[in-house]
């Protein structure tokens, strides 16, 4: 009995420890060299490895909200996400709509062949007895949903279920972080765009100012005006210009704002 209870501790420690490491894994992998896809695959790997699961499956909603498959364990869970795709229906859609872990332990139930007409018989001929899907979500923000996959007809105890809980919010602030550092660089390079764009107008402006005997402002309006005239983006114009490429003095001068 000693010798049951001092392998069970130890198991238990050895599985505290794989679930450090892999924390540190996937907070490395977040640090440095982002891919995004290698996390996810990552992730799914573990998730097999320290929960006692058959197969693993992540599933992310895309601009318009609609879901697809981001990454599987292998080819069985693959095809359980896309037939739920496919089919509009199972427990990792209803888990993302619902924003809640969706906890089937025996896909033979007749309550799950009611709730999942196409779904229930599919998984179970792929093998699958149990799911255990959890929602990707911040607060009210649901991005996707993490889906664990039994091939018998129970469900996953308490620890192993808020260590995958743990899991997957790991990810979302992974996932997360990773969108807010991208839109930040988009922004960034917008405003940067801008920034150049209202250099080269004021050459613009300068050039013509100087060559045409105008007010800056006049200058302003004459290229605004060609550039309407014309069908033409200010930005480009005020390039063209610059380099000498167009000559926007032909027509008459324009009058001073108000004037028009």
């Amino acid at each position: 009995m000693l010798a049951l209870r001092a392998n069970l501790e130890f198991m238990a420690a050895t599985v505290d420890e794989r679930m450090a490491q892999t924390f540190v894994e996937l907070a490395d992998t977040l640090v440095a060299g982002y891919d995004l896809m290698d996390f996810l695959h990552t992730l799914t790997e573990r998730c097999v490895e320290l929960l006692d699961v058959d197969a693993a499956g992540l599933l992310l909603a895309d601009g318009r909200g609609a879901l697809r498959l981001v990454a599987a364990s292998t080819e069985q869970a693959r095809v359980a996400e896309l037939f739920q795709i496919q089919n509009d229906e199972g427990p990792c859609l209803d888990s993302y709509r619902t924003g809640q872990p969706v906890i089937v332990s025996d896909m033979r139930a007749d309550e799950m062949a009611r709730r999942w007409p196409r779904f229930a018989p599919a998984a179970l001929e792929m093998g699958f007895a149990g799911v255990h899907a959890i929602p990707m979500r911040l607060r009210d923000q649901v991005i996707g949903t993490m889906n664990l996959f039994r091939g018998e007809p129970n469900g996953l105890n308490p620890a192993v279920a808020r260590a995958a809980r743990a899991l997957v919010d790991v990810a979302t602030i992974g996932i997360l972080q990773e969108r807010a550092v991208r839109q930040q660089e988009l922004v960034a390079g917008q405003l940067q765009s801008a920034l150049n764009s209202r250099v080269m107008i004021e050459q613009a402006k300068g050039i013509l100012a100087e060559r045409l005997g105008l007010t800056p402002d006049q200058a302003f309006i004459l290229l605004r005006r060609y550039a309407r005239d014309h069908n033409r983006p200010l930005t480009e114009l005020v390039g063209d210009v610059i380099t000498g490429a167009v000559d926007v003095s032909a027509g008459s001068r324009p009058q001073p704002a108000g004037q028009d």
